[in-house]
């Protein structure tokens, strides 16, 4: 009973996890890059 509920709590936080990359890739925001291009040197373009 113990493993089983582990992985269900798991399981949420994945999908939870996706659904907030899935959400920001939507909104413009990827997920290799901020948009802040003094941090990455400005190999964004």
């Amino acid at each position: 009973m113990g493993t089983i509920l582990v992985a269900v709590i798991l399981a949420v936080i994945v999908g939870l996890i996706i659904y907030s990359m899935v959400r920001d890739k939507k909104n413009g925001k990827s997920i290799q890059c901020g948009g802040d291009c003094k941090h990455c040197g400005g190999h964004c373009h």
